[in-house]
């Protein structure tokens, strides 16, 4: 009876672990462990992050904005922009002034250097796009990408 209990069990195990390899959660983990090891094999030696440089980037796309609308626009939670934003600032890369509307907000820019490395950067960042989505053909590509912007 014992016997028979753990052999069940072991089959469970087993069913689970290969699900594991199906899991969308699991793929999706994988794929951004792949994508954030890229990012910093080709970026890395200017020492940001994917998350700090995104943040850099919408902040050249769009020019000055406050830190909350920066974080929704960069895909970040309050509590990561805030660490993401003051890293940057400590680093000359982006600086915060008074709101000339509001002086309680803050609005947020690029420093010159800030600019000078996303100009610099942005056509690495292709590179980087390039090199994850590598495996796949074209047709590939283009579909996966769309399914991609439909779950976000």
């Amino acid at each position: 009876m014992i016997a028979k209990l753990a052999e069940n069990q072991m089959d469970h195990m087993t069913v689970q672990a290969l699900n594991l390899d199906e899991q969308v959660a699991h793929l999706l983990r994988r794929a951004h462990q792949r994508a954030s090891s890229l990012f910093l094999s080709l970026l890395g030696e200017h020492q940001l992050t994917p998350t700090q440089f995104f943040a850099m980037a919408r902040l050249h796309e769009r020019g000055q904005l406050s830190q909350n609308r920066l974080g929704r626009l960069a895909a970040m939670d309050p509590a990561t922009i805030q660490g993401v934003i003051r890293r940057l600032e400590e680093r000359g890369y982006i600086q915060r002034n008074p709101d000339a509307n509001d002086r309680r907000r803050m609005v947020l820019t690029l420093t010159s250097s800030g600019t000078s490395l996303v100009d610099q950067l942005l056509g690495h960042a292709e590179g980087v796009s390039e090199a994850i989505l590598e495996p796949l053909s074209t047709d590939e590509r283009d579909l996966f990408v769309g399914l991609l912007k439909r779950l976000t």
